[in-house]
């Protein structure tokens, strides 16, 4: 590269900055800044709420499959039990048909 071209370069790089760094403290620019950054604010502002309903329906949605869990478990140690007693109950049922048997 030219020792002129870079020279160039350099020249049209600090009009460019100079220009820019005036447009963007412009009283318009400053105005655009504020609507954007009022409507990021306005976005969190729902982002936030929008959180806050998705983590109040994930803890319902916890209570209720505990719920169901204990619910279920329940059912299943009642049924246990049953075929417990059923197999006692066959057990003695057979105990007392060997005693008749001996009689």
């Amino acid at each position: 590269m030219s020792a002129w071209k870079t020279v160039r370069m350099i020249t049209y790089g600090f009009l460019l900055g100079t220009a820019g760094v005036k447009l963007l403290s412009s009283k318009d620019a400053k105005s655009a800044y504020t609507h954007i950054t009022a409507g990021v604010l306005r976005c969190r502002d729902q982002v936030v709420k929008d959180a806050t309903v998705l983590k109040e329906n994930c803890g319902d949605i916890v209570a209720d499959a505990k719920a169901i869990n204990a619910k279920r478990a329940k059912e299943e140690e009642a049924r246990q039990i049953r075929d417990a007693e059923e197999v006692l109950k066959r057990a003695e049922e057979k105990k007392q048909a060997a005693a008749a048997a001996e009689a």
